[in-house]
């Protein structure tokens, strides 16, 4: 990932142009919602801002799908149509990375969401997401998993199938070609 992790001014403004045209095409996930109000968060923030190219640059179409009214932020999550390309055939996390004796993938899904400056997804969030529209059809992806299952080796990942959302357990240091992770930006 970039060292750097600030976009030039042109970079910004054509990032900042594709997710106002994604917003707006995209109102049913966020009827309520207002884009000027979120482009002044936005650029109150440029750290916020490199966090969304980089879903953006790894194939995640982020957009909001979400309001905290409590904590007065906006919530961006992945909205592509499948699992982004560019987070696919990774492990869940460095352990199961580290643990693997051959064919080890380039990263993991943990990794590279900090790195990104994103968190995965809940179950919870993925299950609402997947009540927005129908994402994961062909695609699955790591979603976080709880401590007491990680301890066990395993790791939780969910797609949409047969009209359901379905959640599943593979060891953490399993991969697939169409499996990669979804994440979610507080802003």
């Amino acid at each position: 990932m970039s060292e750097n992790k600030k976009l030039s001014a042109e970079q910004q403004q054509a990032l900042l142009s594709t997710l106002e045209s994604r917003f707006k095409e995209n109102m049913h996930r966020h009827a309520e919602l207002e884009w000027t109000k979120v482009l002044e968060k936005l650029e109150a923030d440029s750290k916020k801002i490199w966090s969304l190219h980089e879903m953006e640059r790894t194939g995640g179409e982020p957009d909001v799908a979400g309001y905290d009214k409590d904590k007065d932020e906006y919530i961006f999550v992945d909205c592509s149509k499948e699992s982004p390309k560019g987070r696919r055939s990774v492990c869940f996390d460095r352990a199961g990375l580290e643990s693997r004796k051959k064919h080890k993938p380039e990263n993991n899904a943990v990794d590279m969401a900090a790195d990104m400056g994103i968190e995965l997804l809940t179950e919870e969030q993925y299950r609402a997401l997947q009540e927005l529209e129908h994402l994961d059809t062909k695609t699955s992806s790591w979603v976080q998993t709880p401590e007491d299952i990680r301890e066990l080796g395993g790791a939780l990942f969910c797609d949409f199938r047969y009209g359901h959302v379905f959640v599943y357990h593979n060891g953490a240091s399993s991969y697939y070609s169409a499996r990669g992770f979804r994440g979610s930006l507080r802003v």
